[in-house]
């Protein structure tokens, strides 16, 4: 099955149209997606070509911006910010985009597909949907420092994720958007995966999802500074990721969105996301934290 045939599906479940029962394309298109009205969430498909299976995620009517285009914008920047983001494409449908996202937890055989275990922070945490006290960047950190096999490694990772995730306002970090996989008998973080911007209401104030420090949620320099060791990110080496990755978003992102086809609209519309004042404030200096 196409992608402007899975596309033209994906519009019908957004817009609660009934999908034709005597089409076998389309009925197998709805279950692919899920087989119910999307609601707020994105239609997505699982899609394959010769180098595996991807996951298909459509535009919605709704959106404020070019989604496939912003999205694939993050996981570029991600990666410039040294980060281990999910294999992506953007095609086009149309007249239209879509983003495709590499499988990360499955791999290609000469007999199919072999399956990765795998695991949401949501599990790691032990936490529900309905309630954020459980969410936790830090928490999060231990339970890698005992899960993964090179924690030195992944704890790390994790840290760059979060600063990454104020940089770009990116509110939509809840645990089931991180998970640790395990292809064979050893666990590790898997890639990044569902980054967005979102536009800030406050210029001087932006919160993530999930605490990241002595101060909650709030997506300041200084918070994110303030548990680092339990990361495996000493002191003197945690400003440096910050400083190097705040001038990677300043200095990077417009020029990524730019030649991913990003309009200058859209561009307009998400640029308030991007290492906002709050961030680190004027005269404000990034504290050490104590031992």
């Amino acid at each position: 099955m196409d992608l402007e045939k899975l596309q033209s599906i994906a519009d019908a479940i957004i817009a609660d149209e009934e999908i034709p029962k005597d089409d076998p394309d389309a009925q197998q298109a709805h279950v692919l997606m899920g087989g119910t009205s999307m609601g707020g969430a994105r239609p997505k498909a699982v899609v394959e070509d010769d180098e595996g299976l991807w996951i298909a995620k459509f535009n919605r009517g709704d959106d404020k911006w070019d989604f496939a285009k912003v999205e694939r914008t993050m996981l570029l920047l991600a990666s410039e910010c040294g980060i281990r983001s999910a294999a992506s494409k953007r095609v086009t449908i149309g007249n239209r985009d879509a983003l495709v996202v590499k499988r990360f937890d499955r791999e290609k055989t000469e007999d199919g597909y072999r399956r990765a275990r795998m695991l949401s922070a949501l599990t790691l945490l032990r936490a529900d949907e309905s309630g954020r006290d459980k969410w936790s960047y830090v928490v999060l950190a231990e339970e890698l420092r005992r899960l993964s096999s090179h924690p030195k490694e992944d704890a790390p990772e994790l840290f760059r994720r979060m600063v990454f995730n104020a940089l770009t306002t990116n509110d939509d970090d809840h645990p089931r958007n991180h998970a640790v996989i395990a292809m064979n008998e050893d666990w590790k973080l898997s890639p990044a995966y569902d980054l967005t911007p979102s536009t800030p209401v406050s210029t001087t104030h932006s919160e993530l999802a999930m605490q990241c420090g002595d101060q909650g949620r709030f997506a300041n320099a200084n918070n994110l500074m303030s548990q680092c060791r339990r990361f495996h990110v000493e002191p003197e080496q945690a400003i440096k990721i910050i400083d190097e990755m705040e001038q990677i978003v300043k200095t990077r992102w417009n020029a990524i969105a730019r030649a991913e086809g990003v309009t200058e609209q859209d561009c307009r519309r998400i640029s308030g996301a991007f290492a906002y004042e709050g961030f680190r404030p004027r005269g404000c200096e990034t504290a050490v934290p104590p031992p």
